[in-house]
């Protein structure tokens, strides 16, 4: 398996630590509002990830965090400014803080459900790990790589002398001006220095610490969950590309300031989600959730292959076409699944050499266009040569262990379904309004909505 790694730049043999069994940490949501499909582009590729070491054989120890409190809204440079998002939203609504992470939570399974990604084994919220936090915390104040001042506490990033070699952020960058925006603040001894405990009278959400009520910084609380589920050093750390700087690079500066061990052993990010060449963010404006795709007539599915067809280092770019693509492409796959056959001369020679290929190319950097290259090939031939259908429809169900793309048996579109949508659009040509509302009314009653989009008329199980 060779995997790129962020670190060190390049495309490097990836093996556990533990032969047989990885160990992987995952940045998950941040629960103030619905996550768009920007996030689910990083959460979708760590599922690929898992399926991909799991079709190998290895066990597989999946943790994904949820930061429920502590993210603040200006979250690009390593000490945060702003207002903890949470708190924000909380305020705004006018609600408990509590309640609405909750809430979000919940919307963050609904909707990586329909995307079919897998149950990490450990989904820990950062409120329910204060003591393991301050925990580290005294453990970096006590070995001089952390300070106190007026009830804060501050990483000093020049005590660590590797700071930005996993963004290229080094101080000597951040101090020619590379950052962009420092916030001054009096009390700390660098402005490059960041949060780790922080002392505000006015936030919802606060605890018990040595230094006084407060709260704590975002980056800490991945290093705390992470050793506490993983240990001092695991294998795979992934994240969106957003995660590399300032969060992934402070984590590793306060993880191997405590233990004096290698943080983590490969580090993987995603590439955007862009939507007119630009980033999707919420603070952009510009972003579109799994509810409202669905609503559109799209399946968990189609979203789930758009994410995925593509390399998940490459920028994507989001376009309802690039969707309607997906869509067709597991059409084919699913039509050939079901397509009914005269008996054929047993073949697996196809059906083998194309599993050979598809491993070999999710080994190669998960590279995801060749391995459904491969697929599009192996349904040619059988095609063509009417021979091998049985093996290569097992070979299909095989890899869409890794790829979760395939109807389940329930979803499976339906012939008289298709035949009445068609009855449908030309009574509808022939402005036959009322034989179309019936048609439309028929479906109803059998569970079947009907979807009238400017790409055409989809239509989904209620």
């Amino acid at each position: 398996m060779r995997l790129y790694d962020t670190l060190t730049r390049r495309v490097k043999e990836f093996a556990p630590r533990e032969p047989g069994h990885v160990r992987m940490y995952n940045c998950g949501p941040t629960v103030y509002r619905r996550n768009h499909l920007g996030n689910y582009r990083a959460y979708a590729t760590a599922d690929l990830l898992r399926r991909t070491f799991e079709l190998l054989g290895w066990r597989v120890t999946q943790v994904m965090n949820i930061t429920d409190v502590g993210h603040l809204t200006e979250d690009d440079v390593a000490d945060a400014a702003g207002e903890d998002k949470l708190q924000k939203e909380a305020q705004q609504r006018k609600l408990d803080p509590w309640q609405i992470a909750r809430e979000v939570e919940g919307w963050f399974h609904e909707d990586r459900r329909t995307l079919r990604i897998l149950d990490a084994h450990r989904y820990p919220r950062a409120t329910e790990h204060i003591p393991e936090m301050i925990a580290m915390i005294e453990a970096l104040v006590a070995n001089g790589h952390a300070y106190a001042a007026d009830g804060n506490v501050y990483f000093s990033v020049g005590s660590f002398p590797s700071y930005g070699a996993l963004s290229g952020n080094t101080v000597e960058k951040l101090d020619a001006g590379a950052s962009g925006r420092v916030e001054e603040r009096s009390d700390k001894r660098s402005p490059h220095d960041f949060a780790l405990w922080k002392h505000d009278p006015k936030h919802l959400m606060q605890w018990d610490s040595p230094w006084g009520r407060g709260f704590p910084g975002w980056h800490i609380e991945c290093s705390a969950m992470s050793r506490k589920y993983l240990g001092d050093t695991f294998d795979l750390h992934t994240g969106g590309p957003d995660n590399i700087f300032p969060h992934h690079e402070c984590e590793i500066a306060q993880s191997e300031s405590v233990t004096g061990k290698p943080f983590v052993r490969h580090w993987v990010h995603c590439g955007w989600l862009t939507l007119g060449g630009e980033k999707m963010s919420k603070r952009a404006g510009k972003i579109h959730t799994v509810p409202e795709l669905v609503e559109m007539g799209y399946a968990g599915a189609d979203i789930r292959l758009f994410l995925l067809k593509q390399h998940y280092r490459a920028p994507l770019p989001f376009r309802l076409e690039l969707l309607d693509e997906a869509r067709e492409i597991r059409k084919r796959f699913n039509n050939f699944i079901r397509q009914e056959r005269p008996p054929g001369p047993p073949d697996s020679e196809a059906a083998d050499a194309a599993r050979a290929r598809f491993r070999a190319a999710l080994e190669d950097d998960l590279n995801t266009s060749e391995a459904l290259a491969v697929l599009h090939e192996l349904m040619t031939t059988v095609n063509r040569t009417g021979a091998g259908a049985d093996e290569a429809v097992r070979f299909l169900r095989e890899a869409d262990r890794v790829l979760a793309i395939l109807d389940e048996p329930d979803e499976a579109p339906d012939a008289e379904i298709e035949r009445l949508m068609a009855e449908r659009e030309a009574a509808r040509r022939s402005r036959d309004f009322k034989r179309s509302d019936a048609i439309r009314d028929e479906l109803l009653k059998r569970g079947i909505e009907l979807l009238d989009t400017p790409q055409g008329t989809r239509w989904r199980r209620k």
